[in-house]
């Protein structure tokens, strides 16, 4: 197997808003799957269609190009333009025609940029506002048939304008106390628990998903006696129930960043990388540290052609299904930045909407990431 093969489970980040030399060379030695664009790669709009349709030309193999352009707090865009609402604040209002109108604008504005894949919908129920696990304003719903109904409309608005979805965070951060940006939750939930209520939401929507990212959650259930798994390198918790008792079986899988709190502070980069394609994932997330992903090559590289070949497999296939960006130009992005900021006030009130979401990372790194 090539290293240009295996590179394809790599989705990465890159560190500026422009590629250097050196972030090129990486990528040209890499071929990675992917790239993942956060708000230090974002300067204005130009350069940021600039950059990545600079990704494309260096990738010998038509990259996936995903963001978490969510709503509120998550949405890397409002950098350059209106911030969306957030997903409770749509939920509250209880109108699903809001719901679609911002899964067909979020659609229609990442192909403007050139994005492929789109990092939601979050499946995860909010249960409790306050709590300190990264979930936020991020939620569909407070219970799980509001997350099923909201989430499906937003879904399929989006795939609409031909941008890939991805269901996050499986098997769920609902119940999790604490953000795993920073350390490990470990949720005390039952298999049954966990079936009724953490797990419809996925279940109701995997056959329109076109990829599941994994959290880093340790469930004790999906591995008993053990107190160090999360979910995101769990083979129970990945190959077992999402692929086999849910049927997800030939779907995109993967990991949440690789460089969060949560694994760095449990695992060494070797026995991680490894683990997390074994457990099933087929791509594995490094955000921040772009030199990991050249170890993470090697690492890929040395592992058994059989513990890779289907991933691989998996990958392509989900490759056919990517369209190629919009003809850029700055008025279409005016107009639909004015349709967002339109979609801002009839969901909030033009007072709130004035209020744009802090971004200190003070609740959580999701935010400043």
């Amino acid at each position: 197997m090539s290293s240009f093969d295996v590179g394809q489970l790599i989705l990465m980040g890159i560190p500026g808003t422009e590629l250097n030399p050196d972030t090129a060379s990486l990528i040209k030695s890499i071929q990675p799957g992917g790239f993942i664009i956060f708000g230090r790669n974002i300067q204005s709009p130009e350069q940021l269609r600039k950059l990545t349709d600079d990704l494309r030309s260096i990738s010998k193999t038509e990259p996936f190009i995903t963001i978490d352009q969510e709503g509120g707090r998550v949405s890397r865009l409002r950098l350059i333009g209106s911030e969306p609402p957030n997903a409770i604040q749509l939920s509250r209002k209880n109108n699903i025609k809001l719901i679609k109108k911002h899964g067909k604008l979020t659609g229609e504005l990442l192909r403007l940029y050139g994005f492929n894949l789109n990092l939601c919908p979050v499946l995860d129920i909010s249960l409790d506002e306050k709590a300190d696990n990264s979930l936020r304003g991020r939620c569909y719903g407070e219970d799980a048939d509001q997350v099923i109904k909201n989430a499906t409309s937003f879904n399929k608005a989006m795939k609409s304008e031909g941008i890939l979805s991805c269901g996050k965070h499986f098997p769920g951060y609902t119940y999790a106390s604490c953000d795993a940006h920073e350390e490990l939750p470990t949720v005390n939930r039952s298999k049954e628990q966990w079936e009724s209520i953490e797990c419809s939401p996925f279940r109701a929507l995997l056959p329109d998903l076109d990829s599941i990212m994994v959290c880093h959650t340790h469930y004790p259930f999906f591995d008993p006696g053990n107190d160090k798994i999360p979910a995101s390198l769990s083979y129970n918790a990945i190959t077992r129930t999402l692929r086999d008792e849910l049927g997800y079986d030939d779907g995109l899988v993967m990991t949440d960043d690789l460089d969060m709190g949560a694994i760095l502070n449990e695992f060494g980069f070797e026995e991680t990388i490894q683990r997390a394609i074994i457990a099933g994932n087929d791509i594995v997330m490094i955000c921040h540290r772009n030199e990991m992903a050249e170890k993470a090559l090697k690492i890929l590289e040395r592992m058994p052609y059989n513990d890779t070949t289907d991933s691989l497999e998996r990958i392509h296939k989900a490759k056919t299904k990517l369209h190629q960006p919009s003809e850029f130009n700055l008025q279409s992005v005016q107009e639909i930045d004015q349709q967002i900021w339109n979609l801002r006030v009839e969901t909030l009130g033009e007072k709130l909407a004035k209020e744009q979401s802090t971004e200190d990372g003070k609740r959580s790194p999701v935010e400043t990431y």
